[in-house]
Formats: C-alpha cells, structure tokens, sequence
C-alpha cells in the first residue's frame, strides 16, 4: 500500500486508509465511475490482500468486438472496494466516484501466473457485470511509459454478451442509486425500486418423491436445486426472503437483495431457490456463504403475484411466460437467474446432470395451477438418494481434539419419530465446532427415540431440534442409512416437518438409480452362471436403449419376468402389475372378447429399465404401433429348427427366404434370436390391415413347405417339425408379439436378440453369439427398415403365381 499511500494526503480526502478485511468464501470485485480529469471507470479486483486495479478509460463493453484499453495502475485497499463520494479538489483523482457496480469474481486460471504472462481471464458476477472477461496486457512499449502498464478488456463471449451498452444502461449507483451530480451534492440515497405494497408469505407448493421423470405434451422438467427453497416479496418497504416455512431470512441473504433492483415492478412474489453464487457449489458452500454474507444466486421458477394481481390461479406455463418478461430484466449469469426449462424427453439431460453430481429434475404440469402442500403435479426425481433427518444426538469420540464420531439420526414416520441410524462422515472442523455448540444446551438422559441396545451405547441424546441434511447410499434390511454423510444443518425446515416420504423404511434394499429409475436389490444376481446382477440388467437396457427404441417404442409389449432371478420363477406378462413404475405406460387396447386391457409400452430409456427395475429380461413387441394399432409396420418369420439341426441350416433357410422376399420386392434383415433360431424381418409401410398380412406370411410359409417338404413345415406341429425348420408365421396376427431386437433372452449366459447383417449371418455358428457383454462392445450394425414396403394386391398375385406355379 506504499505507492497508494504517498499519493493522498488522507487529511483532506475521503478515501479509504486502513487495508480492509479480506474475503471469507470468494473474492470480491467492484467498479467505480470516477469523474476525474477524464470520466473513466475503476475495475477492482480483490487478491493476495489488495485490490488489483486498472483504469478501463470508456468502461466495459459487452461487444465481444470492443476492447477497451485498461491502463494499471497502483494497487488499492480492500476498504476502497465500495468506496464512493466526493474527491476535493487538490487531491489526487480529484473528481466525483460512484459505486457503479459490485459483486464477486472468480479467476478461470491461476492469478499470479496470469498476472506474469500478461493474460488474466475470469468471471464476473456482480449485480451489472457477468459472464467471462479477458484483460490482456499490451506488448512493446507498456513498460517504456513511466512503468506504465496498458491493457485490453474484452468480454468473452457467452450468454451475458452482446447486451446492451452497460455505460449507458446504468447512470446510477449499485449501492445509493445516486447520480453523479447527487453524489458530488452530497443527496440523499433515491428511494426503493418497487413502490407498490410488498406481497406477505405463502405456503409454497412442494414436490412429491418419484422414481422416474415424467412423459407426455403437459410436462416439463426443471433441475433441482442444491440450497434453500425461498419466496421473494418485492414492494415499497424494500425485498423481503421468506424461508418454505415463512421465517424471514432477509437479514441473512442481505447480499442478495440488490440483485432484484432491475425488475421493472411495483410489487411481485418470486418462488425460487438460493444456492452459492460466484460459481461455487453444494448445499456446504451455501451454509459458509450464509457465514460469510454472501455470494448468493436466486433461481427463479414460479411467479405467484405480479403488480398486486394473484397468478396462482393461472397454469404454470402462463406463470412461467410472466415470470420470464420479469427476469429477463436482471443481467444473464447475475444474481437473479431463471431457471432452466427441459421441455421433451429429459433423460439425456437427467444422465448428464446426475454424472455431473447434481441433485436431480423436477418434473412439473405445465396446465396446473399453483396450489401450496404436496401434490402430484410436482414430482421431484433424485440423482442419489438425500433427505433432512432430525439429529437424536452424538457418539462420543475416543480421539483427541474430536468432539464426537457421529450423529444419530431420526426422522417422522406416521406420526412417530423413528430411529433411522448414524451418519460420521462430511463434518469438517468448522461443522464440528457449529454442531458442538449447537446440541450441548439442548443434551438430554433419555433418547427421543426408541434405538437398538447396540446403537444407543455411548450416545448422548438430545432433543430433537435440529435438522439436518445427509446423503446416503440406501436402506439396509435393518432399516439404517447405509454410507451416510452430513452435508449440514438446514436452519430452514423444523423437525416437524421432516418425515419420510412414502414408505422407504420398508424397502430391504434401494438407493442405485438408473435412468431415473431406482433399482431395488440390485446385487442380486438374476444369471447365476455368468454372475450378472440386476443392476447389470438394469445398466444394459440403459446403454442400449437408443438402439432398441427405434424399433420398440410406442408398440404394445409383453415381458418376460423373473424376478428372482434365474434360479426363480419365470413368466410372461402381457398387462402391467401393481407397482410398476409410471415409466412404463399403458395403452387400453381392446381385446377379441370385447374387454379394454391395459396393455404397456416404452417411449424411453426409464421406460426399458422401470421394466428391469422389475425383474424383465425379455421385451416382445407388437408387430404395430399404438397410434395404429391395426395397421402393422414389421412382418417377421420365425425360423425355429428341430432339435439336432445345425445352425448352418437356419442359415441358410434365412437366406433363401430373403430371396423369395426380394423377388416379391421386399427387402429384409436377419436376426439371431438368442435362442435356437433366426428372425427375418420385413419393414412394412402401414397400407394392409392384420388379415392381410397373416395370409401373406401364412402363403408365403406354405408355399416354401410345399416346395421342399424335407426342409421345412408351416405348421405347429411337434411330429411335423421333426428334422424340419417351421417357419413361424404365426407372430403376425393381431395380439401376437416377437423378441425385440437387442433384448436379452432368459437363457444361462444372458444372450442378446440381435439384429446382424447377411454377411455377417454366415459366419456366425450359434443363434447366440451375443452375450451380455459382447452385445455391449460390438459394433452395432445399421438399423435395418429405412425402406419399408406395402403388402399390395400385386404383390399377393405375384405370391399366388408362384404358388401356383
């Protein structure tokens, strides 16, 4: 501070002398509007102790084309960071500052090697400036003017970029909402933003636990946030943060506030969440933010009162359209953001968030009004299982210097508090010392809840006050957390209020999620013989799914189940069970005595794992789609050879049989079933109804069975088969379904129905050359059925004159 103190003569200036106080989570940053001999504005940034400080001569731009020269000058005190006023004449810098913007920043790459080579890029988040910066330092004669240092500012281009010129846009003061000449004058701080009468609290709409996302044209997605649920009344006596249950917490996130000031309203209730700010993230990071005073983000996704009229009322995406018109005020990537719509299939967005170690989605009816409580038209999808438990009390720690091993934890189940097991990991020394202070006034003789022998020894129970946060990996058959970890303590939610949703006490085994999907015992092995478990049931039709969905989505199916596994009973089912989950739809569907059934489908991936989830290892599917059902897109003739015939010769039938086909102006594809035989399929476009095709197939099957009888045999017959192919017609008739491509067959060795190509049938030598994992690592082939054809009436007399002939 030497070279900053011996230029101010602090007897007649205003300005700063002391060094300030340093950080406590994220480094800070400011700009000041400084009317010297030249208006320029004074970038801050906040590092090693001091204010890093270039003069950028016309301000900032956001045009990712402009670059502002950004001379460096002295190094600043942290005390100047928000410095504004007057500057008297004869002192250095004389003129008017203004406290233009302020906020948090975050260096992309480490500072000191930036500073050394002359390139420093980073992130702004200040309630005017966001988005990613460069200042690059000028070569040449930089350092031959008076050691005189010039650099270039430029924007990088993001969402932030390209807006409106920030210089014009804001002629007042982030902090008073001054001008310059008020400022000079000595005025009075201008009044609030928002002069219309402040909304009160409301109980907030909450979401409902659910094991898959949600599916069809009244659904969306929005992701689940990893903070402090909170409503935002804006009105004349200044923002207000009401926690979920009405505490007001505006003290708390008074670093917040100001980032509503651009929301062109008299009066507003804004439902959203408050995470960490300035790129930090996790629930930890709010807590230490919270500490800290800041930095905070307020996401945005409900509007539920505007200007005075109530909007409850109204479908969520009529709220939504308001809500948008309103934020998109505030400054991208700025303290106040919306957030993040997912309309359509969310299951590619659900995978790359859950891998990224986010919380989850929130699947919300975009036609339903905003109702308070629990409902069903929110429904909240967990990447890891994480709930709030009520601390029961703490394990004495033998080790020196540790307050305790661990927390016993309870939570509300119908009405009771339950034990629910311990958690001694996540804590660090700042969430043990917090956590110490806050349950000894609180210590207790008797537990609040009735715990095993074995667990309550050495624990000190308290009374049940506190709430915290834990992830865990699942339920052990004992009804415990199983690799619990403390993430902290929610001050927003009262005990009361923490009770477990649904009954997932009463799981044995639950807690690995696939697709969405929570997959329950999923050790258990279902093929004995190759050691595959559920879950590797449940992870293969995940990774297979954007192959098997061209060809299975949206046609009824039935699944072959064995829930047990292998070694377990094994069945087909034609209709869905009890329980199942709602990723895997039902279509009613009339059957041949008059009856409305309700038959399944899949549209997705969380739709071919909830069937896993619940023990299928076969899918067979319809020869049609839902949206027309009696006119079939696929024929398939079934090739299943006696016992004792060679695989060569299924072979070599399919190949005949594709032959015939293509004589009739019908392309095909083969492919081998996991079983013994082979599937030729033809893609059809949807011209003929079911009793066409049937006769088609059923001539077509006769007509080789005629010709060489010692081959082949359409009929079902047991004694007809014997040394013969049947060709099985059978599988295009209205209700009849066949193995899908890519679906493992309940079979020792988990082999895999899979489409091949002509050449590559002949080299194989067992309708089971794909296994589990060799389906997973082959290279697929195309997906045959890009040149569907019609069952024509000439194409029925071209198959009548070969029959005749």
């Amino acid at each position: 501070m030497d070279k900053y103190r011996a230029k101010r003569d602090f007897a007649t200036t205003p300005e700063p002398q002391d060094a300030g106080d340093p950080s406590g989570l994220a480094p800070r940053y400011s700009i000041q509007k400084h009317d010297a001999t030249r208006t320029h504005f004074d970038l801050r940034l906040e590092w090693d102790g001091v204010l890093l400080s270039w003069a950028v001569t016309k301000g900032p731009a956001l045009d990712t084309s402009e670059k502002r020269l950004a001379v460096r000058t002295e190094d600043h005190p942290l005390s100047y960071l928000d410095f504004e006023g007057p500057i008297p004449k004869g002192n250095y810098g004389a003129g008017t500052v203004m406290l233009w913007d302020i906020g948090h920043w975050r260096p992309v790459e480490p500072v000191a090697k930036g500073l050394q080579k002359g390139h420093l890029h980073f992130t702004l988040h200040g309630r005017r400036l966001t988005g990613g910066w460069h200042l690059v330092r000028m070569q040449g004669k930089a350092k031959h003017d008076k050691d005189r240092e010039n650099w270039l500012m430029m924007k990088e281009d993001d969402d932030a970029a390209r807006r409106r010129d920030p210089v014009l846009r804001y002629r007042r003061s982030v902090s008073t909402h001054r001008t310059m000449r008020e400022i000079a004058s000595g005025a009075d701080p201008a009044p609030a933003e928002h002069p219309g009468k402040r909304p009160g609290f409301r109980k907030p709409q909450l979401a409902t636990l659910h094991d898959a996302l949600a599916h069809g044209d009244h659904w969306w997605h929005e992701l689940k946030f990893d903070g402090y649920r909170a409503l935002v009344a804006l009105g004349g006596k200044g923002p207000r943060v009401f926690t979920r249950n009405g505490h007001d917490w505006s003290d708390r996130f008074e670093d917040l506030l100001p980032g509503f000031a651009p929301l062109d309203c008299k009066s507003a209730l804004i439902d959203g969440e408050i995470v960490a700010g300035a790129g930090l993230q996790g629930f930890s990071n709010l807590q230490k933010a919270i500490k800290a005073g800041g930095p905070f983000t307020f996401y945005a996704f409900d509007l539920l009162e505007l200007d005075g009229t109530d909007l409850t009322g109204q479908p969520l995406h009529a709220r939504r359209e308001a809500l948008d018109g309103l934020v998109r005020q505030a400054p991208p990537l700025g303290l106040v953001q919306l957030s993040p719509v997912i309309e359509g299939d969310a299951s590619e967005s659900f995978a790359t968030i859950c891998k990224a170690g986010g919380e989850g989605l929130i699947a919300k009816r975009t036609d339903a009004p905003y109702r308070a409580g629990r409902g069903k038209t929110w429904l909240k999808v967990k990447c890891e299982r994480r709930d709030e438990f009520i601390i029961l009390g703490w394990q004495q720690s033998d080790k020196r210097g540790r307050p305790f091993a661990s927390l016993a934890l309870g939570a509300y189940r119908e009405g009771d508090l339950v034990y629910a097991g311990k958690v001694g990991t996540g804590f660090d020394s700042d969430d043990m010392e917090a956590l110490s202070t806050a349950m000894k006034p609180i210590a207790r003789k008797t537990a609040p809840a009735k715990a095993p022998t074995s667990e309550a020894r050495g624990v000190q129970w308290v009374t049940p006050k506190l709430v915290a946060e834990v992830s865990y990996a699942e339920w052990t058959a004992d009804k415990r957390l199983r690799h619990a970890v403390f993430h902290g303590l929610r001050e927003d939610k009262s005990p009361e209020s923490v009770e477990l949703e649904g009954d997932v006490m009463a799981e044995d085994d639950t807690g690995q999620t696939v697709a969405g999907i929570r997959i329950t015992h999923p050790e258990r092995v279902v093929y004995p013989d190759a050691a595959i478990t559920k879950r590797q049931v449940a992870d293969y039709y995940a990774a297979v799914a954007d192959r098997m969905l061209p060809t299975c989505e949206d046609r009824p199916l039935s699944l072959v189940r064995a829930p047990e596994g292998m070694r377990g009973e094994t069945f087909f089912q034609k209709h869905a069970g009890k329980g199942f989950p709602d990723a895997l739809r039902t279509v009613e569907i009339g059957e041949s005595d008059g009856q409305m059934e309700p038959y399944m489908y899949v549209t997705d991936a969380s739709g071919l794992v909830g069937a896993a989830q619940m023990g299928t290892l076969e899918f067979h599917i319809w020869g049609s789609r839902r949206d027309r059902l009696e006119r079939p897109d696929r024929m398939v003739f079934d090739l299943d050879p006696d016992e004792g015939l060679a695989f060569a010769e299924v072979v070599a039938a399919a190949g005949d049989l594709r032959d015939i086909l293509s004589d009739l102006g019908l392309p095909a594809w083969p492919m081998v079933t996991g079983g013994k035989g082979i599937h030729v399929v033809v893609p059809l476009r949807r011209v003929a109804e079911w009793e066409t095709v049937k006769l088609f197939s059923r001539v077509l099957a006769t007509l080789m069975a005629e010709k060489e009888p010692d081959r082949f045999t359409a009929t079902m017959s047991k004694a007809k088969r014997k040394g013969r192919i049947f060709i099985d017609w059978l599988r295009n008739e209205r209700g009849a379904t066949a193995i899908a491509p890519f679906s493992l067959r309940a079979r020792d060795g988990a082999p895999v129905a899979m489409p091949v190509g002509w050449d590559e049938l002949g080299q194989l030598r067992t309708a089971q050359a794909f296994p589990l994992q060799a389906a997973l690592e082959r290279d697929w082939p195309d997906a045959a059925g890009d040149d569907p054809r019609g069952i024509t009436e000439q194409r029925i007399e071209r198959l009548q004159s070969l029959l005749d002939g």
